[in-house]
């Protein structure tokens, strides 16, 4: 391809603003900080996550009329998406898609273990939803962008898979120009409001937060610099979020497509090969994980079913002063009650954790079937039936500006 169209910077900031209200520590303040900020730099897109209050959101929209007059909050749920997006230029169609699996009722936190990941089948099988609504929604697009809080580290599968599959690249990766953070750190021990003893395994801290991007025939994209905050803000006592916020500069370039492009069959065989790999670990992943899931199932439903059997216990023992005509119950009332209440507990909480288990079996199942047609579809691909075309990075002349 060759350059034709002049050049467009695209500045995007995101950000993880754990906003907790009456939880997190300096909440009012920080966004303050961060409308403070946002109205200052006048970005062009503003990817806000864990905006959990919609008073927050309104105060930014407030703060944010001059610099980014557009905005959109994505409502789900009981407590929301915590999702929202401040832009400078016109918004004209928004979508919110809710992932299939969201994690464990019981666990709150997102991470426990590398070694021993409850939530790994659950994070790939978010990743494959997301890479799956990118291909499936973007194909029109001159430009998809893909920031905020992936909860996945760099070289973890959901990650590979997701960049893969949609041909998204890293900014951090991408950048001409990097300021910030060791190794592109987004969360880091320095930060203050970090816990530190979940951070020991990691000296440097980690990496979970992102601005991916790509282009299209139509439009190339590159990205100039990219830079992170560094723990608390300059002139105060604690930084934004626990969370570093990342600002990326885009550089868009409308192309034309240039004749006689050179045989790729090589380079698709590649990208295929590794694909295949890729997709063969995500459905192993899904499948530890859906065999997980079978065995509480069964394990709910064994409890379900002995609270079920103590509870008909306790009421055929509520008919025997009836049955023999004795107006004394054979056991003391105040235990007889308490057991009874335990019983229809179990019943009840057994009932809703099966019908959870259940939920996440079939989703679980369900990710593994479209793995396993797409791993089909890459194979005959691979064979030389090409039903199939993944993300192969396009050629770019060697022109300055490309």
């Amino acid at each position: 391809m060759s350059s034709t169209g002049p050049t467009l910077r695209l500045r995007v900031f995101s950000l993880n603003c754990w906003g907790l209200r009456y939880l997190s520590r300096h909440c009012s303040a920080r966004y303050e900080m961060i409308g403070e900020l946002l109205n200052k730099e006048e970005y062009d897109i503003a990817l806000l996550q864990e905006v959990w209050s919609e008073k927050d959101y309104m105060f930014l929209k407030k703060k944010l009329t001059c610099s980014n007059p557009h905005s959109h909050y994505f409502k789900s749920g009981v407590i929301g998406s915590g999702l929202a997006v401040f832009s400078r230029h016109k918004i004209h169609d928004t979508f919110l898609y809710r992932y299939s699996l969201n994690g464990y009722p019981y666990m709150l936190h997102a991470e426990y273990s590398r070694e021993k990941d409850a939530y790994l089948p659950h994070r790939v099988v978010q990743a494959w939803e997301l890479l799956q609504f990118i291909r499936h929604t973007s194909g029109h697009a001159d430009v998809v962008i893909l920031g905020g809080d992936l909860n996945t580290h760099p070289q973890d599968l959901g990650s590979r898979l997701l960049c893969s599959y949609t041909g998204l690249r890293d900014s951090y990766i991408e950048a001409k120009t990097f300021d910030g953070c060791e190794e592109g750190m987004t969360l880091i021990p320095q930060n203050p409001f970090v816990n530190k003893k979940e951070m020991v395994p990691f000296e440097k801290g980690i990496r979970i937060d992102y601005i991916l991007f790509k282009g299209s025939p139509r439009v190339h994209v590159k990205c100039e610099s990219l830079t992170t905050t560094k723990g608390s803000v300059p002139g105060k006592s604690f930084p934004y979020s626990d969370h570093e916020a990342l600002s990326g500069v885009l550089l868009l370039q409308k192309t034309e497509e240039a004749p006689g492009e050179p045989d790729r069959c090589s380079e698709v065989t590649d990208v295929m090969g590794a694909l295949v790999d890729m997709m063969t670990e995500a459905r192993t992943e899904v499948k530890v994980g859906l065999h997980c899931a079978e065995r509480m199932r069964y394990s709910t439903a064994r409890v379900g079913f002995m609270g079920l059997v103590l509870l008909l216990l306790e009421l055929a023992i509520a008919l025997v002063p009836w049955l023999t005509l004795s107006m004394e119950h054979p056991f003391p009332r105040a235990s007889f009650y308490l057991l009874g209440a335990l019983c229809f507990t179990t019943l009840l909480i057994s009932l809703l954790m099966y019908i959870f288990y259940t939920t996440e079996v079939k989703a679980l199942q369900g990710a593994e079937d479209q793995m396993r047609l797409a791993m089909g579809g890459l194979q005959e691909c691979l064979q030389g039936r090409p039903l199939f075309h993944p993300h192969v990075p396009r050629r770019v002349s060697d022109s300055p500006d490309s």
